[in-house]
């Protein structure tokens, strides 16, 4: 009997091996100790990133406009009311200054001859039409769109919270409209002036005189001078890309996203007071900053002592061109 129950006991246990072993796995399918546990698991800063995140659900296809706030989005808030702020003040007021001190030191660029009472034309109808309409866009835009930045400072003071609100729907339609004129504007001035701005060898003699502004007598220059080279090309350039950020804004989620939309922001904005910087310096020169220079886009008209002074290698060009197609015209001394 001892032994039946013995021989029992191992029958017994031997099968309990072989059911622990039918449910043990494969080596094969068994994880790798190599397997990250936490691969799956979503990281510190992710979580982070989303804990200021403010989403919602909308009607319309476009699911990126759900967003109402994120974290990038205070920084660019900083950068918008901060910031820029205090770089626009600093670039506009500065060259303002530098504008102002300059012309109570050494006070408008004069003749030094008579006016000869003779006149060449300087810009026909053509060029002036797009000159002023680039710079009539400008102007508006400019003064639309700096309230953006600075109009809570400086006008929200001086008028009722309605009013401002008022004055800032109107300003947005006329800066987000006035867009179009301008940038035909740019083009037609490309086009038309591109060839007489081409950077040549006589400009460097330009710039090494500083054109004159600091010491007497004018270095030789074609119709257009060094410094006006500089302004033509700042003018395209940053033109053209104050137009391809501010048609991201005016176009929203069209070409970027949220994060794209704030760079557009960013780019424009520096641009925008730099670019008005730049106009300041050239409506001061283009006024009282230098005697009959308005002329040139007023009546399109010099007079013939101050474009030889100016531009004394246009001069001869347009001279020898007039005698060739006139060989008897006696050219204008």
């Amino acid at each position: 009997m001892t032994r039946l129950v013995a021989r029992l006991r191992l029958v017994f246990a031997a099968l309990t091996l072989v059911g622990l072993i039918s449910f043990v796995p494969p080596a094969g399918a068994q994880q790798p100790s190599s397997v990250n546990p936490t691969a799956s698991a979503v990281k510190e800063d992710k979580l982070l990133q989303e804990l200021n995140r403010i989403q919602g659900r909308g009607s319309i296809p476009d699911t990126r406009s759900y967003v109402v706030e994120q974290p990038a989005g205070r920084d660019w808030r900083q950068f918008h009311e901060v910031t820029l702020l205090w770089v626009g003040a600093i670039v506009m007021l500065g060259m303002l200054a530098l504008l102002i001190v300059y012309y109570a030191i050494k006070g408008p660029i004069r003749l030094e001859r008579e006016p000869s009472g003779r006149t060449i034309t300087r810009f026909n109808g053509l060029e002036r039409f797009a000159h002023w309409l680039t710079a009539g866009s400008f102007v508006l835009l400019a003064l639309t769109g700096l309230n953006v930045t600075f109009g809570k400072h400086l006008l929200l003071p001086l008028m009722s919270p309605n009013a401002f609100s008022k004055l800032s729907v109107v300003a947005k339609y006329v800066h987000d409209y006035l867009s179009f004129p301008f940038v035909i504007g740019l083009v037609i001035i490309f086009v038309l002036w591109v060839r007489d701005n081409v950077p040549g060898r006589i400009d460097v003699q330009w710039l090494r005189q500083a054109g004159g502004f600091f010491g007497g007598g004018h270095p030789p220059a074609p119709r257009f001078n060094a410094g006006q080279k500089i302004v033509f090309w700042v003018v395209i350039i940053t033109g053209a890309a104050m137009t391809v950020s501010g048609f991201y804004l005016l176009f929203p989620f069209y070409a970027a996203g949220i994060a794209g939309m704030q760079i557009a922001e960013v780019v424009h904005g520096v641009l925008a007071v730099l670019f008005v910087a730049a106009v300041l310096a050239h409506i001061y020169i283009g006024t009282i900053g230098m005697e009959g220079a308005f002329a040139a886009m007023g009546s399109g008209e010099v007079d013939l002592n101050w474009a030889k002074e100016h531009h004394s290698l246009w001069v001869e060009e347009a001279q020898g061109r007039a005698t060739t197609a006139s060989p008897h015209a006696t050219p204008a001394e």
